[in-house]
């Protein structure tokens, strides 16, 4: 990754000329960063831009700031916009697909019913086409991933928050409104922890994301008078909680024990209910890989139904910090392919 002079201050990109079939352009937006890139039917990346969201300083910034990135992501692709049939867009929901509305995101404050395909399209003069986040991994994953060749899968981000993609019979599950699969709010505990996402309580994002391990590290720094290495961490972030774990931190290894606990019990949970052949688990947080997936595939497999549990493999996701991009694609692909 570089960043070249006159971009965009934080953006990191990374850009490959290759053979193209179909590109379009993918707009990728989280909580904590955004992304573009340019992206043909094969999966192929040929271009890939990512910048902090910087969701506080309000929605109209955030988005000149994502049409910006969408722009550079093409230049410097190597593909002519002449060739760029239509954008694709993922972010978190809930939302509205048929009207490409985002409308509500927990970790998008002040991105409030944003018609975003309206705002693309008039952005890009390109029909526009909107998508869970979360769904849209699933099929990036699905397509050109860890899950290539099944036809029951179930994926889960583990990042900001917590959200989940359910693929059944080789197609998106989406439910009746669009908003299907919020694995992340999942119960795992009725009486538990209260959930930023939803405002409710005990949902596994409430244990298992990145904003939860972190908050239950310094609650526990606060409370406790034991010495632990993340008294000397200034920004604490996820990593140094799983890194200090790994060192037999006391306290990081209650709060990375808990996690895994809600994890295993979430786990069980989507593993009976949708039956899947396949878990691939995704996000920031899974970058930390067999710790975190690892000390759970046991768990799953004794807790859930014999016939679930034994036959769902979980792994971890194939395509990085590229999953949104490549799923957002797969999504716009579809609706070329279907109009």
């Amino acid at each position: 990754m570089s960043v070249r002079a006159g971009a965009l201050p934080g953006v990191r990109r990374d850009a490959r000329k290759l053979g193209r079939h179909r590109p379009v352009l993918a707009l990728d937006i989280g909580g904590t960063k955004l992304a573009a890139g340019v992206v043909d039917d094969s999966g192929r990346v040929h271009s890939f831009l990512v910048s902090p969201t910087h969701a506080a300083r309000g929605l109209e910034q955030g988005l000149d700031r994502l049409w910006e990135l969408g722009r550079q992501a093409v230049e410097e692709s190597g593909v002519a916009w002449s060739e760029i049939e239509i954008v694709g867009i993922g972010a978190g929901g809930p939302l509205d697909r048929e009207r490409g509305v985002l409308v509500c995101p927990p970790h998008l404050p002040g991105w409030r019913d944003v018609p975003l395909t309206a705002l693309a399209e008039r952005a890009y003069d390109r029909p526009a086409v909107l998508e869970n986040d979360a769904t849209a991994a699933a099929a990036g994953e699905h397509r050109h991933g860890a899950g290539v060749g099944t036809r029951h899968m179930v994926y889960l981000t583990i990042s900001t928050g917590v959200g989940g993609g359910v693929i059944v019979d080789g197609s998106l599950y989406r439910g009746a409104m669009g908003n299907g699969g919020e694995l992340g709010h999942v119960t795992v505990d009725c009486h538990g922890r209260p959930c930023h996402g939803c405002g409710r309580r005990g949902c596994l994002e409430a244990y298992v994301s990145g904003t939860s391990i972190v908050e239950r590290a310094r609650e526990a720094l606060a409370e406790a008078e034991d010495a632990s290495a993340l008294r000397a961490v200034v920004e604490l972030t996820t990593a140094d909680v799983a890194a200090a774990a790994r060192d037999g931190d006391a306290l990081a290894l209650a709060v990375w024990e808990e996690t895994l606990d809600a994890l295993a019990c979430g786990l069980t949970s989507i593993v009976n209910l949708f039956e899947p052949e396949l878990v691939v688990v995704g996000g920031g947080v899974s970058t930390v890989g067999e710790q975190l997936l690892g000390p759970v595939r046991e768990p799953v497999r004794a807790c859930a139904m014999r016939s679930a549990g034994e036959g769902a493999r979980i792994v971890q996701a194939a395509l990085g910090e590229r999953v949104g991009v490549v799923g957002a694609a797969a999504i716009a692909h579809d609706r070329v392919a279907s109009s």
